[in-house]
């Protein structure tokens, strides 16, 4: 897994590119981004013919230093899981009482 930041010059904004690798998939047919930086809303990554999954996503730092977020990932028999990046900046509970974490990125290098 793997996550970049790509600062805009212009604008407040850095663009975060999201790639998991078909290993790290664990056999997944579907990967969704949840995050805190659209409210928790699920946006799926494409799937590559490698098996390699990928999204970018542009995300303002006006009102923030980083974020929280998980990927949530269902199986080819439709079984849902979480995966975590193994490079996020930090991991913090995420407060279900299930003793899950949500990875954390923060803009600041």
């Amino acid at each position: 897994m793997s996550i970049k930041k790509q600062f805009l010059k212009n604008k407040p904004i850095v663009k975060v590119t999201f790639e998991i690798s078909k290993e790290m998939a664990k056999n997944a047919s579907t990967i969704n981004l949840l995050s805190e930086h659209n409210q928790w809303t699920p946006i799926e990554f494409k799937k590559f013919k490698n098996g390699k999954f990928k999204i970018a996503e542009n995300i303002s730092m006006e009102d923030r230093q980083g974020f929280q977020f998980i990927y949530q990932a269902t199986s080819e028999s439709g079984e849902a899981f979480t995966l975590l990046p193994d490079d996020a900046y930090s991991y913090v509970d995420n407060g279900m009482n299930d003793g899950g974490k949500n990875a954390v990125v923060v803009f600041a290098d």
